[in-house]
């Protein structure tokens, strides 16, 4: 019998109603600009509430429509925010749920990683975890048919990730996403200056310049760095803003980045 990973931030992050849903990752996607380019083998997107990281989240995911029946599989990584655990985890469920529908996890792709020492079926990392979930209903919009093959960072380090990353690479039917948001309660000129030294990090592939009040995704961030440089990816900033900037009080800020790695 095939189980069910029910959403857990809907209607708190995002809308719940399926129909108001599609209208406002519809919306986002719209407003985003595309340049003439070639769908991102992996992308980084933040993950607050829509109001307030959608828009910077939806300039890197409208960069997948060329691709929409193209990219059949998502490897996806979100760093862990309520449980403590050491290493990466992974779902026992066969389906993710949104209120758009469910998607199919890869349970074969999942069972080779789970063949890794640092990869366990942990299903309680999940449980109420927000950065994940916030970016299936943007997959789903994207693209037609697709698996995922979903973890969640907790205690690791970047080789780690990365040694996952390598073993579920694929072709250009395998797409690549990182959950993260970039500092957390600063000031917004603050902010912006800490934040920029962050993305000059990603853009130049340089792992360690990422300190850890610089990216709550650090640890997936740098796994992601990593595995481009030894395949020869490089990385361009497609939106950076922060919560000052889309619904917020600049007197203390989020950071928002999306990033595209080719």
């Amino acid at each position: 019998m095939s189980s069910v990973l029910l959403p857990s931030v809907a209607g708190m992050f995002y809308p719940e109603p399926a129909g108001e849903l599609k209208r406002q990752v519809d919306s986002l996607l719209a407003e985003a600009p595309v340049p003439p380019e070639a769908p991102p083998k992996a992308l980084i997107a933040p993950h607050a509430g829509y109001i307030y990281s959608g828009p910077v989240a939806a300039s890197a995911y409208r960069r997948l429509l060329p691709a929409a029946d193209k990219i059949k599989e998502v490897v996806i990584f979100a760093p862990s925010h309520r449980v403590p655990f050491r290493g990466l985890a992974t779902t026992s469920a066969d389906y993710l749920r949104t209120p758009l529908g469910d998607i199919p996890v890869d349970r074969a792709a999942v069972n080779q990683a789970l063949g890794l020492p640092q990869v366990e079926e942990f299903d309680r990392a999940f449980e109420g975890e927000h950065a994940l979930e916030v970016q299936l209903p943007f997959l789903q919009r994207t693209l037609n048919s697709f698996r995922i093959v979903p973890f969640i960072v907790g205690q690791a380090n970047g080789r780690e990730v990365s040694e996952v990353l390598n073993l579920l690479w694929g072709g250009d039917e395998t797409l690549i996403v990182i959950s993260s948001d970039l500092s957390h309660f600063l000031d917004y000129d603050s902010a912006k200056e800490k934040d920029q030294r962050t993305t000059e990090a990603i853009e130049s592939l340089q792992p360690g310049a990422i300190d850890f009040d610089d990216a709550c995704g650090r640890i997936p961030v740098s796994g992601l760095l990593v595995a481009a440089k030894e395949h020869g990816l490089h990385a361009r900033t497609v939106d950076l803003r922060n919560s000052g900037d889309t619904a917020g009080d600049k007197r203390r800020v989020v950071g928002y980045g999306a990033y595209v790695f080719n």
